[in-house]
């Protein structure tokens, strides 16, 4: 077996390894052999239908579905293998996180994420994934839910962050997650912090 036969086998057994609908870059695969042969056998797979490129740079041995054919990595999962390349956290957007928390009811229209990374847009398929770098303080807690917390008060701001908005993500989150949220308060602004005092407050009296 030649190095580029032997490389290609490597990259399709691990490949078999992975969780279908999970996204994946070349790097996984750097160990097997060089780069170039690398990116020959993931591009001979792609044409074989054995995995499919989700954008450039960014493979997925997709979830088949009967009623859609073959499904999409959801746009976070995209979103954070892009990041993992260059070594960037990846969040929530705040307006989701808000939705997602119920503290509104709106939707967003778009799939934005924030980064510690540069900002950047992805198009898969017909749909634009959108990475918007912030400092790194609105990304404390990221990928747990104090984080989703987090950024939904970065997002909703000064004026509806107030004491009866976190006893609402208190209720959300439970007392122990709740706790973990209270821990980062270093990384927030004052405003934010002292929502979270008086809240913190009107329970000791309640």
């Amino acid at each position: 077996m030649n190095t580029t036969t032997k490389t290609a086998e490597l990259i399709r057994e691990r490949i078999e390894a992975m969780p279908i609908g999970e996204p994946f870059t070349p790097t996984a695969f750097l160990e097997c052999g060089t780069r170039a042969s690398v990116d020959q056998t993931l591009s001979r797979l792609v044409k074989a239908g054995s995995i499919k490129r989700v954008t450039r740079g960014v493979f997925v041995r997709p979830e088949v579905s009967r009623f859609v054919g073959k499904v999409m990595p959801e746009p976070l999962k995209v979103a954070e293998t892009v990041a993992k390349t260059t070594g960037a956290v990846v969040q929530i957007h705040g307006a989701e996180a808000a939705r997602r928390l119920e503290l509104t009811t709106q939707v967003p229209t778009q799939s934005v994420f924030v980064t510690s990374g540069p900002s950047k847009r992805i198009r898969v398929g017909k749909m634009e994934i959108r990475l918007q770098h912030v400092c790194q303080r609105k990304l404390a807690l990221a990928g747990r839910p104090a984080g989703l917390a987090l950024a939904a008060m970065w997002y909703l701001g000064k004026k509806e962050v107030t004491p009866a908005l976190v006893e609402k993500i208190r209720r959300k989150l439970g007392s122990s997650e709740f706790e973990v949220l209270k821990s980062a308060t270093s990384s927030m602004p004052a405003w934010m912090s002292d929502a979270i005092f008086r809240n913190e407050r009107m329970a000791a009296h309640a």
